[in-house]
């Protein structure tokens, strides 16, 4: 038994030595490796810059726009009252965001009225963080707009005004706003086509709207839509997506309207529709263009005293040999065909009360014209619940 260890310990020792002697190698093969390594990291430093230039002219034309416009947008966020089914108390919570903008000094600030419609209270954030409550001052959701005012002392610059009617497809346009959130954000396009109508969620048709590329999303409503001169050309208003985010078709109301609009919001907290006197009802209005074969809009009735009623339009009657008469067809107004009621109260808010326009009727098969003139829509839009919290006059 002695002489097997004694034997086997030589046979050990020579494997540690070839072991060790491997081991050696492999040191000495890549030990010129892991220098070179070390030396490479060692030796890495940052790039150096290369200098850029100046920036395009453009690029510094869309930067000096925003940074000149930014201050007069603001972010607006709105709350509603729930109460407690149980213990009837009333909470205040989160209701949405939108956008907004200065219309003058006095402190008035313009967004979409289905930002604040239903809200309890809006609160208005400039690009600084200064915060204010704001009172609503009045509303027209035929036109999607509504007024708000902070107090009268906070003096902030407006956006410049442009013009819309001389608005071409082609023409740039940047769009500033909150999507989802995200305050201050610009985006820009192009005008894409004018004169489009979209009906809202509660069936009213807004007409004479800009079409645009520049990316709009959930959180840009009531922000300003501007030119390449930076002044206020419309109000971002709506998107056509199939998910509910941008897909490069967004909607804008003409800064024409809102500079119409907007001055009767602040002096009598509604708008007052021109019109001429008639009722019409647009289901009716259909089914009796089938049956004629004629485009446009049946006069059913005409209001006593009206514009109407001066200019001889006859309304709808029954006969009680011919039944149902059908009234007067109105087919255009000032020389541009109408097809719907919605396009002929939208034309007709071209223009101002106690204007004269000249209306296109079919009667009894016979085309002519007759010149009436506009008198304010008595009834009143609905507003929406007035925010609280009015700032000092």
């Amino acid at each position: 038994m002695q002489e097997k260890k004694e034997t086997g310990r030589p046979a050990r020792r020579f494997k540690w030595l070839i072991l060790a002697l491997v081991v050696a190698l492999a040191a000495w093969q890549g030990a010129p490796l892991v220098q070179r390594h070390l030396a490479e990291r060692k030796a890495a430093t940052p790039r150096t810059v290369t200098p850029r230039g100046d920036l395009a002219a453009d690029e510094k034309s869309t930067i000096e726009l925003f940074e000149r416009s930014r201050d007069s947008v603001v972010f607006i966020t709105t709350t509603q009252r729930v109460m407690d089914f149980w213990s009837r108390d009333i909470f205040t919570i989160p209701r949405g965001t939108g956008s907004g903008f200065v219309w003058d000094e006095s402190g008035h600030v313009i967004t979409n009225y289905h930002v604040v419609a239903g809200a309890a209270e809006a609160r208005v954030r400039f690009s600084d963080g200064q915060e204010f409550t704001a009172a609503l001052v009045g509303a027209s959701p035929m036109h999607d707009l509504a007024v708000l005012r902070i107090s009268s002392g906070v003096k902030r610059a407006p956006l410049p005004l442009g013009a819309s009617a001389d608005l071409k497809v082609g023409q740039k346009v940047f769009a500033i706003g909150n999507p989802f959130g995200l305050d201050w954000t610009l985006t820009t396009g192009i005008v894409s086509a004018l004169d489009r109508a979209l009906k809202g969620e509660d069936g009213e048709v807004i007409e004479h709207l800009i079409q645009t590329d520049a990316a709009i999303n959930p959180g840009n409503s009531g922000g300003p839509l501007l030119d390449s001169a930076g002044r206020l050309i419309g109000i971002t208003t709506a998107i056509y997506s199939p998910s509910g985010a941008s897909a490069g078709v967004g909607f804008a109301v003409p800064v024409d309207t809102v500079n119409r609009v907007a001055p009767q919001l602040i002096a009598k907290g509604r708008y007052l529709r021109p019109a001429i006197g008639i009722e019409a009802d647009q289901r009716l209005n259909e089914v009796a263009s089938a049956h004629l074969g004629v485009k446009g809009v049946l006069v059913l009735r005409v209001r006593p005293g009206s514009g109407a009623e001066a200019a001889g339009l006859r309304g709808a009657r029954m006969d009680q040999e011919r039944g149902f008469v059908p009234g007067d067809v109105i087919t255009a107004v000032g020389g541009k065909k109408i097809e719907s009621l919605p396009a002929l109260l939208s034309r007709l808010d071209d223009f101002k009360v106690g204007d004269a326009v000249k209306l296109t009727i079919l009667r009894e098969g016979k085309e002519i014209e007759v010149s009436v003139t506009l008198q304010a829509e008595g009834a009143a839009p609905r507003l929406p619940a007035a925010p609280a919290g009015r700032g000092p006059e």
